[in-house]
């Protein structure tokens, strides 16, 4: 139970990677302003946050166990929070699904939009009705760069967090005459295990339906320049959890919060030009017709982007 003065805050997806860590990062704040409530589908996958909780588990860090993807688990986890007062809500739980589309079945993407898209609302609608009866409270929704700018071989997945980046969006003038605040967390390639695991399981996967020509182009230009990039320009979880405890922590939380700067010149990329071909044809060449370079780039890139400047781009 939380303590007087203490902000409740709801994160989904803790059992491993970012979530573990925002869930963490918040208990084990030194002047103790949060009571943290994690949750993951299976409790029983609790033992890596526990343990990376230490003695914070039990006193500012509980459990819930929560499926995004099942009104009943949703409505139930709330309704086991007491009063239903939760502070600050953050969405976390997601999937990745990477490859050609031709292969990826239809029940498929439905999955990724279940959790991605779905699951999001379905918390955001749980959560809100109690937050504008006291005209207050803040949503943290953890969505991507991929929500602002597409990129190939993502495609179901990108569609996915430019559905919340709209729906939020949206939301987001609402819920302000309700002294409400809605924030989107947006990083780049993160070092996660399951990132690591995906692209370790995608480089063996057959592809049924796509063409031979699509698939070497996934797995020996795509895949390839994917790594250099993660190499290159990833984050870890704990530099996402200190982005976002600096979100929840400011006086005055702004909208879409880009975690690397590194991605800025990117994202610009689009909006620069208004028919779109720009960003497409940048993204074409640097693939296809400047491989080797975006190569030796993102070696250099490797190398100037050392622990120091990572923390002052956080």
């Amino acid at each position: 139970m939380a303590n007087s003065g203490q902000k409740v805050v709801l994160i989904t997806g803790c059992s491993s990677g970012i979530g573990l860590r925002i869930a963490v990062t918040l208990a084990k704040d030194e002047k103790k302003r949060y009571h943290v409530i994690a949750t993951m589908r299976d409790l029983k996958k609790k033992d890596k946050l526990v343990e990376a909780a230490g003695d914070a588990y039990g006193k500012t860090l509980m459990l819930l166990p929560l499926d995004v993807c099942s009104d009943d688990s949703v409505k139930q986890c709330i309704n086991n929070v007491k009063d239903r007062h939760i502070d600050i809500f953050i969405n976390n739980a997601g999937v990745g699904l990477l490859g050609p589309v031709e292969s990826i079945s239809i029940e498929e993407m439905k999955r990724v939009f279940e959790t991605n898209f779905f699951g999001a609302v379905r918390m955001i609608k749980e959560v809100m009705p109690d937050m504008k009866k006291r005209r207050s409270g803040h949503i943290v929704v953890m969505s991507s760069v991929m929500g602002l700018q597409g990129v190939v071989f993502n495609d179901v997945y990108t569609a996915s967090k430019f559905a919340i980046e709209g729906f939020c969006e949206s939301m987001a003038v609402q819920l302000m005459k309700f002294n409400i605040r809605l924030s989107m967390i947006e990083p780049g390639p993160v070092h996660t295990e399951f990132e690591t695991k995906m692209m370790e399981d995608v480089a063996k996967m057959e592809y049924p339906g796509a063409d031979a020509d699509t698939i070497r182009y996934f797995k020996d230009v795509y895949l390839p320049s994917s790594r250099d990039i993660f190499e290159a320009m990833g984050q870890t979880p704990d530099d996402i959890a200190k982005c976002l405890k600096k979100v929840i922590e400011s006086n005055s939380p702004r909208f879409r919060n880009l975690t690397n700067s590194l991605y800025t010149p990117i994202v610009a990329l689009k909006y620069a030009d208004e028919t779109g071909g720009l960003s497409v044809n940048t993204f074409y060449n640097l693939l296809f017709n400047f491989g080797p370079l975006m190569h030796i780039t993102m070696s250099i890139l490797k190398c100037l982007t050392c622990s120091c400047l990572r923390r002052r781009t956080i």
